[in-house]
């Protein structure tokens, strides 16, 4: 396969609930080559799959035991069947519970749980968090789990210069940053020596300059549509 890996954001959620077993399985049906995730925890500790901190309607996860959650709100997965139905895919793990939301994390349980789970299952991941901090700790727990830093509004090679130095093989910086000039984001994410992955990237023009710019790959809520613009480009060897 030529051209940047489609990762369906929180699975193919323009048509399907996000962050749930069938936005994940939709996904796959329309090719992606992996989806991205958001996980937090549940009061008792069970990872749990929410963009987040509170379920509308129910309550905040952090303050809920899995088992009063799963009664109220049956579609939330936990990290466990979310990695189920994405079998086979590459998973973009991205941790929640950050120092500046409700359900803050401060000694990181979240982040050495995360690595635990992913490293027993031999899932392949990338774990990503806007937090270097929690990407640390998951690099202390599995070191070799590969990390990604998540920034916004911010130039991508400095982002890169961080996420390099603190040993994180990925950035993933949103889609304004590089689209100002994808090229020289490509460029500076090469001279860090880490992958670029952009977010979140839905219109066909946008994804047709991310693809001729050589980025690794790119998050997207309507996977059908990147795979079938990565399809074009492979075959005119270019944008259309």
């Amino acid at each position: 396969m030529a051209g940047p890996l489609v990762l369906a954001h929180r699975g193919a959620s323009a048509d399907a609930p996000e962050n749930t077993v069938a936005a994940f399985a939709l996904a796959r049906d329309q090719g992606a080559d992996g989806v991205e995730l958001d996980v937090r925890r549940t009061a008792d500790g069970v990872l749990v799959v929410h963009h987040d901190p509170d379920v509308p309607g129910v309550g905040r996860c952090a303050d809920l035991s899995f088992g009063a959650l799963r009664a109220a709100a049956p579609a939330v997965p936990t990290l466990e069947e979310a990695l189920d139905a994405c079998a086979g895919l590459l998973v973009n793990v991205e941790i929640k519970c950050l120092p500046w939301e409700p359900d803050a994390d401060p000694d990181h349980e979240v982040a050495r749980a995360v690595a635990g789970l992913v490293t027993a299952r031999g899932t392949p991941v990338v774990i990503s968090s806007f937090d270097l901090a929690t990407l640390d700790a998951v690099k202390a727990a599995a070191p070799g789990l590969p990390t990604g830093y998540l920034v916004h509004g911010q130039d991508v090679g400095d982002a890169a210069r961080r996420a390099r130095a603190g040993g994180h093989e990925w950035l993933h910086p949103d889609r304004a940053a590089v689209l100002a000039d994808p090229a020289r984001a490509v460029a500076a994410a090469r001279a860090h020596g880490v992958r670029l992955d952009v977010w979140t990237v839905d219109d066909a023009a946008e994804l047709r300059a991310l693809v001729a710019a050589g980025v690794d790959a790119v998050i997207t809520n309507v996977p059908a549509r990147a795979v079938a613009v990565r399809a074009g480009c492979d075959r005119r060897g270019g944008p259309a």
